[in-house]
């Protein structure tokens, strides 16, 4: 836990605006080349694949439970007013009786709230697991969703809450823009966008560009797979200024050992140290924003 008076140690999100673009493999390379113990959390709840590449052994598992309403038929009088209020459909009113879908249920308690006779109260479901565990300097947090819950910010959430405060942490988020994403990114101190020289790549870029800055986060750009920019990727981000701190050649050696479940920066010597200059340059980038290392 952080000292009274002490900052936080920084925590560094990387996302992207799409799957696909090399997110967790940074995010793996840049925590084995940081240079200092680091935390590394998979808050891509939905399909968590970290581990797959540090291979640690988990331990502290902790259960993730949400409330969802439960509904006393003796008491409900089908009057309908939770599902007028529920815009997700998480609870239904069928004339006299009144149903509930977990799955679709966010969990907000206003049905509970907005009942005039009491007829729903609330009982905790498991949604999901969070676990800790240890490589070498690097502290690994994973989350995992269960089957068929569609719910995934509280489960990031939990993520987030074993987090220590005195060692530096980089997220590895889910893909996209959506609210899981930004749970993600809220409180942290700076965002690493990763992305690629294609038109999708850069239509996603700047919707995930968009997203960082309405949460008024400074952040940077890693570009995976670069080659022949033929869509204007690098003048984007000249004209956004945005600092692009690594370019990746679109190389099939890191395909092969990724695919292997290895560490490139390990792996491959040439890339080992430009993670330790990816790290050194974000470091730099830290302190001029006034981060805590």
């Amino acid at each position: 836990m952080a000292v009274e008076g002490i900052k936080k140690a920084v925590r560094i999100a990387v996302a992207s605006g799409k799957g696909g673009t090399g997110k967790t493999m940074v995010s793996l390379n840049l925590a084995a080349m940081f240079g200092q113990p680091v935390q590394l959390a998979d808050c891509d709840v939905e399909e968590p694949n970290v581990n797959l590449f540090l291979r640690c052994e988990l331990f502290d598992r902790r259960e993730v439970t949400m409330l969802f309403p439960e509904v006393d038929v003796i008491r409900c009088t089908g009057c309908g007013a939770c599902a007028k209020l529920c815009q997700f459909h998480g609870i239904v009113s069928l004339g006299a009786r009144t149903l509930v879908f977990p799955e679709l249920c966010h969990g907000c308690g206003g049905c509970l709230r907005i009942c005039p006779t009491g007829a729903i109260t609330e009982r905790p479901h498991l949604i999901g697991q969070v676990a800790v565990g240890q490589h070498g300097n690097i502290r690994f947090l994973e989350g995992r969703l269960e089957v068929g819950v569609s719910v995934v910010p509280p489960v990031i959430r939990a993520v987030r809450e074993l987090l220590l405060d005195d060692i530096p942490a980089i997220l590895d988020a889910p893909p996209g823009t959506s609210c899981s994403v930004v749970a993600t990114l809220r409180e942290s101190d700076y965002v690493l966008l990763v992305t690629d020289p294609t038109p999708f790549g850069l239509h996603d870029l700047k919707l995930a560009v968009a997203t960082v800055r309405q949460l008024k986060l400074p952040c940077a750009i890693v570009v995976n797979r670069a080659g022949e920019d033929q869509v204007g990727l690098y003048h984007y981000c000249r004209t956004e200024k945005l600092p692009v701190l690594l370019s990746l050649s679109d190389d099939r050696q890191i395909a092969e050992v990724t695919s292997r479940g290895d560490l490139v920066a390990r792996a491959l010597p040439e890339y080992g140290l430009m993670f330790a200059e990816l790290a050194a340059k974000l470091k730099q980038e830290l302190l001029t924003a006034g981060c805590q290392l």
